[in-house]
């Protein structure tokens, strides 16, 4: 999840006039954010998007303002850890920071009704505020009426209406008039019973009328939300999901594999030292160039994935998991968290803040590592070409895109089994909480939120790669190449010293790098790997993309010309199976199925750890899940070494 300066503010905003944005969930808050300081918070259609306070910097003609995107909450009564963050903001606890000087009220004005109670909770807080009505445009096409100034007049404080991505420079004209903005003169009653009275007295006097219900979005949510039909067309979606991955993508993958093998092969006809060449050729463009050959698809699965949530499909299959969370002893905001999850665990574990019941944030944390996240991406889509014929069809499907999804469904139904187990575990007296999730009408999705989504995904897989994994592809490298073997020692070891493939092989299979996979060999063995593929496993624990990379920088030591081809036909070097292929079904289903599980991503642990406030909880995850894939790949290369024979 991409923010400001999360939790923090800029030193140099002290003197700054302090503006929280405050409302419930889907009002619009975030976007509004984005567009007051220009940055890039992540919105979203579900409850959780914000899950901390995120700030920036609003600068007008008349003044610098200190914006702040605090959680989205239905009442001022929290229940859970992220409501209990805009209290907390609103109040100016627990750290004793100062109030905020004015408040931005946003309000969906097609769901007003519902936030009357948010409207008067916040209003009796006694701050200054000027109240946003958002889609005002949607509620005026769905035959809804709203008088903005009796609102207004009602109320006792300013309103101002903005239109779907229009308008919105109105808001920093506001923003320049706070000191005009009034506390309500009659504070809104406390007591419940009158609280709803003066909700409808106020909307009476506006004259609002609510928006009416689309008979299309009826008939759309009788099949989408229904318990048989709705989970059967989840499926369907699912698997053309990955279908389009694999299909619109290739094309654009390969294309970049090329420019990348041009400059490699630029490269090593151009520079003629040896160790330059290699440092060039191989880590930098071989080895990163490898991995960003995935870039393609990481954008299209994001634009995907933000085209699904835009129209409002993700907050309906969030309903409609509800009852397998249910089963799971679970509740269905914590398929918004796991949902949240397949993109990077980070902000799967971050949105459990949602979750009223500790014992669901602990589980869901537990489980959120095992949802396919986007660094597992690059990794399923090398072992999956290695393993499954391109031309492999099954009806209009084909067998890469099924195969895809198959380790996709693993993930998730993991995920539940592993929560279910923590819910157990930790404590079995919790009682559930009611799940409220607003389903939004079918709206056709922002184009700048889509392609910020698609940027933002595309600008953190571009960053990884410059940082963590060209690290990783240098210091390969360098295990690869070291030590240096002379003329002598390849002569007494009968090698050809003029074979360049020859001289290759012999140098990477007496390298530090083979020295390391040759260590940890006996933990391994077991699961059909050799040495490259121990180091390739182990580099991964920076960043998964890096067995991507590692693979690539072997192959294209031990034959330069032809790395792709090289990796195909790589066999064992030492041992019973010496001279067997290595990427056999078995290898590559205990490969796949490894990394289905493993937790190897030390960010996600250090999250885990300050979510929970000890090391006990990280260490567990890290040790469950790291015995849990190599007993899982076991099984899968043992029993599809039976199926193939």
């Amino acid at each position: 999840m991409t923010g400001c300066h999360q939790e923090q503010a800029d030193p140099r905003l002290d003197d700054a006039v302090r503006v929280a944005l405050v409302g419930s969930p889907n009002a619009g808050k975030t976007t509004l954010f984005n567009s007051l300081t220009g940055l890039r918070a992540k919105t979203g259609n579900y409850p959780g998007v914000t899950v901390a306070r995120y700030v920036g910097t609003c600068v007008t003609a008349a003044g610098r303002y200190r914006v702040e995107d605090l959680p989205g909450a239905y009442s001022l009564d929290p229940i859970s850890p992220d409501e209990q963050v805009m209290v907390d903001a609103l109040d100016g606890r627990p750290d004793g920071s100062t109030r905020p000087d004015a408040l931005l009220l946003v309000v969906d004005a097609t769901t007003l009704r519902r936030s009357m109670n948010l409207v008067a909770q916040v209003l009796a807080r006694g701050l200054p505020a000027c109240v946003v009505l958002t889609f005002t445009d949607d509620l005026a096409r769905r035959q809804g009426h709203l008088d903005v100034d009796g609102f207004a007049r009602a109320l006792g404080v300013p309103v101002v209406a903005v239109r779907r991505g229009r308008d919105r420079t109105v808001l920093r004209d506001r923003l320049d008039g706070w000191r005009e903005w009034t506390v309500a003169p009659v504070p809104p009653p406390v007591d419940p019973v009158e609280r709803d009275a003066w909700a409808e007295s106020v909307l009476a006097f506006a004259g609002y009328q609510g928006p009416r219900r689309h008979r299309t979005t009826d008939r759309v949510d009788a099949v989408l939300l229904h318990p048989v039909g709705g989970v059967l067309v989840f499926f369907l979606v699912m698997a053309l999901f990955f279908q389009t991955i694999f299909t619109l993508a290739a094309p654009l993958q390969d294309g970049v594999a090329a420019v990348f093998a041009a400059l490699g092969e630029l490269v090593h006809r151009h520079v003629d030292n040896p160790w330059l060449s290699g440092l060039l050729g191989d880590a930098l463009i071989g080895g990163v160039g490898g991995v960003l050959v995935f870039v393609p698809q990481i954008a299209l699965m994001f634009l995907l994935l933000a085209l699904l949530e835009g129209v409002g499909y993700l907050p309906r299959a969030a309903f409609l998991m509800d009852r397998v969370m249910a089963r799971a002893g679970l509740e269905g905001r914590a398929f918004v968290a796991l949902l949240s999850a397949f993109a990077c665990a980070i902000p799967g574990i971050m949105a459990t803040r949602t979750l009223p019941s500790a014992r669901d944030r602990l589980a869901t944390m537990m489980a959120a590592p095992l949802i396919t996240c986007s660094a597992r991406l690059p990794v399923y889509v090398l072992l999956v070409g290695l393993l499954v014929d391109p031309a492999a069809r099954i009806g209009p499907f084909g067998v890469q895109g099924l195969v895809m999804f198959g380790l996709y469904l693993l993930g998730a139904v993991s995920a539940m089994v592993a929560a279910w187990a923590f819910t157990r575990i930790v404590d079995r007296r919790a009682l559930p909480v009611p799940f409220y999730l607003e389903l939004p009408p079918y709206r056709w999705p922002a184009p700048r939120a889509v392609l910020t989504a698609v940027a933002d995904a595309a600008g953190s897989f571009l960053r990884k790669c410059t940082r963590i994994i060209l690290i990783t592809s240098i210091a390969l490298w360098l295990l690869l190449n070291l030590p240096m073997h002379d003329a002598a020692e390849l002569r007494a070891a009968g090698v050809d010293t003029t074979d360049r493939v020859a001289v290759a092989t012999y140098g990477v299979n007496h390298s530090y790098a083979a020295d390391l996979g040759h260590l940890v060999a006996p933990v391994f063995a077991p699961l059909g790997f050799d040495w490259r593929i121990n180091v390739g496993v182990l580099s991964a624990q920076s960043a998964r993309e890096s067995f991507v990379a590692t693979l690539g920088q072997v192959a294209a030591a031990e034959q330069p010309e032809n790395p792709e081809q090289a990796l195909r036909e790589l066999t064992y070097t030492d041992g019973p199976r010496a001279g067997q292929p290595l990427f056999t079904a078995p290898v590559l289903a205990a490969l796949l199925v490894y990394f289905a599980y493993a937790l190897q991503c030390t960010a996600t642990v250090g999250v885990i750890r300050r979510e929970t406030g000890t090391w006990r909880w990280p260490l567990v995850a890290f040790a469950y899940l790291t015995g849990l894939a190599w007993v899982m790949a076991f099984l899968a290369r043992s029993v599809t070494a039976l199926l193939v024979g």
